[in-house]
């Protein structure tokens, strides 16, 4: 069965279809701590959901590792699950990457739902089919391509979310408006994130999605256009990882907050490089550091940072590879910067470029 996106006006109704498109002989929901109390109750007395079996893992990123993937597994084996069993991931991006991997591995595989709660795994995480965990300090680090078999989108779920989370899936919506065309872009940046309209942002979470899945139609191994995705990512993973390493006190950064940074940095790259136009990438600047701040890094922190980008998986022969643009829509692939270059974004986005 070939994976299926709902932008969903009645979530029980396309559940309920979902489930029914195929014979499953039991049915595991995975949540975290804050979607078992936030929305869980939205759904569990849903009919199809009667016999579910919950299971539940600690939230954010921090742990999207192998000691909850190891949990979720055992959840499984103890709760009796066949390779004709089903799983529905409710939760964020965290939930959908880590029980998109339990549910491609357990058996070898056993079929999975994603319905994705916070706007972040909405635009990027449920859709796609890349699954995964953290490890040895690294985003994203083990996984495998497996599609889910439906994915449904519901914005009633956002009303459950703190504005510093739709903001974080909203640079995802930004990134997919970048590298589309310049009418989509334009409409992100007029869009109040202040006082966001939720049915409006319903509408253009369509449009986003829309560019994702034509993307990964094209190229759904990441062999080549689907790298136009990474925009962002580059410094956005590095900046994260760090943050993930060193930010004791308080919170490391929000994906999406990290992917905004990462775009001010690698939109310099592409003004410097590949001619993107100032003045665009000056209203797009402007608009993240409006609504997203900034993060606090030293020059100390460059090589660091540097190190961490070498790891990142879109690199060849050691060499950091980028996705830049040329213009909106304009998608440079397979692009290397020097160790200067890369400084000086750095200094850019410091500096509050």
């Amino acid at each position: 069965m070939e994976r299926r996106v709902i932008i969903s006006n009645n979530i029980e109704a396309d559940l309920t279809t979902a489930l029914s498109e195929y014979r499953h002989d039991k049915l595991f929901v995975l949540t975290d701590d804050t979607t078992k109390a936030k929305c869980w109750p939205v759904v569990q007395h849903y009919s199809c959901l009667q016999d579910a079996h919950l299971m539940t893992i600690s939230p954010t990123d921090t742990h999207k590792n192998i000691e909850s993937l190891t949990h979720v597994w055992q959840a499984l084996q103890n709760g009796g699950a066949t390779r004709h069993s089903c799983m529905l991931n409710l939760g964020g991006g965290m939930v959908t990457d880590l029980g998109g991997f339990a549910a491609a591995t357990f058996k070898r595989g056993i079929r999975f739902i994603n319905m994705p709660t916070t706007l972040l795994a909405m635009t990027d995480a449920s859709v796609g089919g890349k699954t995964g965990i953290n490890f040895g300090g690294l985003k994203n680090e083990i996984g495998v391509f497996c599609n889910a078999e439906y994915v449904i989108l519901s914005t009633d779920f956002l009303q459950t979310l703190d504005p510093q989370n739709l903001r974080s899936g909203y640079a995802e919506m930004i990134k997919h408006g970048l590298i589309s065309n310049t009418a989509h872009w334009a409409e992100l940046l007029r869009f109040d994130l202040a006082e966001p309209d939720l049915n409006q942002l319903q509408s253009m979470l369509e449009k986003s999605v829309q560019v994702k899945e034509h993307i990964v139609e094209q190229d759904p191994k990441e062999q080549g256009l689907r790298k136009a995705l990474n925009f962002g990512h580059t410094f956005g993973h590095a900046f994260e990882s760090f943050s993930m390493k060193y930010d004791h006190v308080t919170p490391p950064l929000l994906h999406g907050y990290a992917v905004a940074f990462g775009m001010i940095c690698e939109l310099y790259l592409s003004a410097v490089k590949t001619g993107f136009p100032t003045d665009r990438m000056q209203q797009t600047t402007r608009f993240i550091r409006d609504y997203y701040g900034s993060y606090h890094i030293t020059c100390d922190n460059y090589p660091e940072l540097i190190s961490l980008m070498m790891h990142d998986k879109k690199n060849t022969a050691g060499i950091i590879n980028f996705t830049l643009l040329g213009d909106i829509g304009d998608i440079r692939i397979n692009q290397t910067a020097t160790e200067k270059e890369i400084k000086e974004a750095l200094d850019f986005f410091r500096e509050g470029g």
